[in-house]
Order: structure tokens, then C-alpha cells, then sequence
């Protein structure tokens, strides 16, 4: 995949984000584990059904079970949910019968109850029923030894209940990703600390806090090595572990072509570390690689420092990698969804750069969907993102955008949601 832009040094969002998808190899190892565990796992092996379902022909409602077309029906039983009837009716004969209960044998239709008239044992009804209505076929919805689920799924609800149903007590799914979250920087200082206590130029160690949950989400295991100081073997000693516990390692700041820090000299000595400038706002700085290990390798991605910038990129670029490696097929990976909405404010922007802006999307009075961006879009500015329930994506050559102009919306889903 080309990109269309790279004379002015910058890359663009849809080529890294394919370059790093196209790098990645998936995860192979499985497990089995309990259904009822398995609702954001990725499915192994096929799973196959070991009946029919329904497993037989079954009352879609309330009503009477009818033998044949006549004019007035005799009761001779009942048909309840657990509770078949037994016999076989002749035509012009009937039984009750409970949503869900079995169909007996030799009806052919079914009766709402509202339409039915009993006097006695005897039958009789406002409208006359079709052959096969209020009937729920056997099989109708999944024949024996059919496929329930693709192979590379991510199980959802649904999925599960379509499980349940057909009696799967247990699936193999692959085993869970491996991350490790660390921060590395003298000024980070952690959550908790009193202000009083911070110093000139300290920051609360947040960007980890928020990647984690963000993480969370994504149904990770999240080893979180906390903050360490700009020292060379201390961060050595960081990113050893990280990689030797992890499948991917995850850190913010630090990433910036032109920075001269330790952070990029020891990932460099470790492993194999590329430096992109990306052309997107925010997040433009943006690192990606390989820490080699005994058993395989680790994946590195270093985001922006800027706390906007390192959510966005995790959003735009990492999780759609984190998919591929978790082993996701690419039938079921989610693109981010993206709808069209009317703009109910300006918005300046400079062409160059894909700009994710921060915004609020809803429906008006008349059923339009609009947009209207939220706080200052600087980089650093979260109480704006916090207010937002959508990112405003402008695109990279385009310029400034007036209100009324349709713009595309790209509602938060996890793990921003």
C-alpha cells in the first residue's frame, strides 16, 4: 500500500494502519474454556450442532392444535411446554397447546387463542387457520452438524445464546492477549500524590491509567509496570520485562522524531523500532516494532505523550492491530462506524493532516443527525474529549468547515465508550 502524501514526510492514517496490520502475525494458542466465560473471545474451532433446532415442530403461540380444516374441533388433550401430548389427532380433532410445546402428531395448523371459541369440548373459531400456521418447523433455524459460528469470530451475546441453545456446554477459543503498560519519565509522579507535593513541571502519571482502561475493554490481560525514572538501565530493566511477560508492550511519550531521550536508544539496542511522523491530528508522533525474545517476539507501540494524542492513536491504529493479533478473522474486525452529520458549528483546520476532532452527535427535533464540536481540540485539553461522544473526522487535504456543511462522525465505541 502506497502512500499518496509521503513527499511532505508524513504518513498517513489508512497506510500505517494497514502497514502494521499487514506485519502481524496472530496469535496461535487456544483454550477451552466454559461458555459462559466466553462472550469477547475469539473463537478457534469450529463449533457444530448436535441437534436440530427447534428440535421439533413447536406452537409459536397460545392457542389449539388443529388436525385438518373444518368448521368446529373436538378437544381431546393438551400439548404444554415439557409436556407433549402423546396421541395422534384425527382430522377434526384438537388440543391446547402453549407457546413453545410440541406440535402432536397429525396437526398441521395452530389457532391463536384470541380467534378460538370453547364451549365444552368443543371448538370453534372467529376466522379459519392456514395449514402450517403458528407452526415453528424442526430445524428451521439450525440443522444437525451445521456450523453455529465462523472460525475467527469474536463471540457476542448473541452468539452465546445461539450456543446455549444448541447445548454447547464449552468452545476453544484462542488464549487471551498478554499487555504490558509502563511509563517512563522524572516528572510523572502517581495518582494520589497531593498537588501541594508536585514540584515544577511534575504531571500525574495519567495517560497509563487511561490506556489500561481503555485496555480493559478490549479483554486483555494487563500487566502494569507502573513509572520509572529517566535512567538508561532502569529503563532497560523495564522494557526486559515488559517484553518477557507480554505480547505487545504499550507506552506514551518519548516518540518523537526529533527527541533525544533514553527511551528511544535502549528500544532501539533491544530490538527493532521504527519512528513515524503520521499525518493525523492529534497524535502525530507514533512508534512501532519488534522486541525479540527467547520464546517469540514482542510487540512495541509508543504513543504520543500528549494525553488526546495517545488515545486517539490507540483508537486509530492500535486496536485494529491488536485485532489482527489476537487472532480475529478479517470478515469480523469492526471498522470503526462512521455517519454522516450536519455540522452546527465552524471548524478551522489547516489541510495536510487527517484531524480527529473531538464532538457531540445526536439527532435534532427533525430526526437530522447533527454534530457540534466540544472544547478546545488542543492535544492536551480532556475536559473537551470527556464532554465528547464522537470524533469529527475531517480529511487530510480538506480545510476549513463551515456550519451546515456535512461532515463524517465517528461514534466512540469501545474502547473509548
Amino acid at each position: 500500500m502506497t502512500d499518496a502524501c509521503a513527499e511532505n514526510g508524513l504518513r498517513s492514517v489508512e497506510v500505517a494502519k494497514q502497514m502494521l496490520i499487514d506485519s502481524i502475525n496472530p496469535i496461535t494458542a487456544s483454550e477451552t474454556i466454559p461458555l459462559s466465560q466466553a462472550c469477547g473471545r475469539v473463537l478457534a474451532e469450529p463449533v457444530l450442532s448436535a441437534l436440530d433446532l427447534p428440535p421439533c415442530d413447536n406452537s409459536a403461540m397460545d392457542g389449539y392444535a388443529l388436525s385438518g380444516d373444518r368448521d368446529s374441533y373436538t378437544i381431546i388433550g393438551k400439548s404444554l411446554a415439557g409436556h407433549p401430548f402423546f396421541g395422534t389427532l384425527e382430522p377434526g380433532q384438537a388440543t391446547r397447546i402453549t407457546t413453545g410445546a410440541a406440535v402432536p402428531t397429525g396437526a398441521d395448523r395452530v389457532q391463536m387463542q384470541e380467534n378460538c371459541n370453547l364451549d365444552g369440548d368443543q371448538l370453534t373459531m372467529s376466522r379459519p387457520a392456514k395449514p402450517g400456521e403458528n407452526i415453528r418447523r424442526r430445524g428451521e433455524d439450525v440443522h444437525t452438524g451445521q456450523s453455529l459460528i465462523p472460525v475467527g469470530s469474536k463471540i457476542k451475546v448473541p452468539h452465546i445464546a445461539l450456543l446455549a441453545g444448541a447445548g454447547v456446554a464449552e468452545v476453544t477459543v484462542l488464549r487471551k492477549l498478554k499487555a504490558a503498560l509502563l511509563s517512563i519519565g522524572d516528572e510523572l509522579k502517581p495518582i494520589g500524590t497531593p498537588a501541594s507535593e508536585l514540584g515544577d513541571g511534575d504531571i500525574y502519571d495519567s495517560n497509563r491509567i487511561a490506556l489500561q482502561a481503555a485496555l480493559e475493554q478490549l479483554d486483555v490481560d494487563i500487566l502494569d509496570l507502573g513509572y520509572w525514572p529517566d535512567q538508561p538501565e532502569k529503563i532497560r530493566e523495564a522494557f526486559i520485562k515488559a517484553r518477557d511477560n507480554a505480547d505487545f508492550v504499550i507506552t506514551s511519550g518519548g516518540v518523537s522524531v526529533g527527541e533525544a531521550d533514553f527511551t528511544k536508544t535502549v528500544l532501539q539496542e533491544l530490538g527493532e523500532i521504527g519512528f513515524w511522523k503520521l499525518a493525523i491530528k492529534p497524535g502525530k508522533p507514533f512508534a512501532f516494532g519488534r522486541l525479540p525474545k527467547a520464546d517469540g517476539e514482542a510487540l512495541f507501540f509508543g504513543l504520543p505523550g500528549n494525553p488526546v494524542s495517545a488515545i486517539v492513536t490507540l483508537y486509530q491504529l492500535v486496536v485494529p492491530a491488536l485485532e489482527k493479533l489476537r487472532g480475529t478473522s478479517e470478515q469480523f474486525r469492526q471498522l470503526p462506524l462512521q455517519v454522516r452529520a450536519r455540522l452546527l458549528n465552524d471548524i478551522r483546520k489547516r489541510p495536510g493532516r487527517t484531524d480527529y476532532q473531538r464532538g457531540f452527535t445526536y439527532r435534532d427535533e427533525d430526526g437530522i443527525q447533527v454534530v457540534e464540536t466540544r472544547g478546545i481540540q488542543g492535544s492536551h485539553i480532556l475536559s473537551g474529549f470527556a464532554a465528547a461522544n464522537c470524533f469529527v473526522v475531517l480529511p487530510r487535504e480538506g480545510g476549513d468547515c463551515e456550519t451546515g456543511d456535512w461532515v463524517t462522525v465517528e461514534p466512540f465505541s469501545a474502547p473509548l465508550m
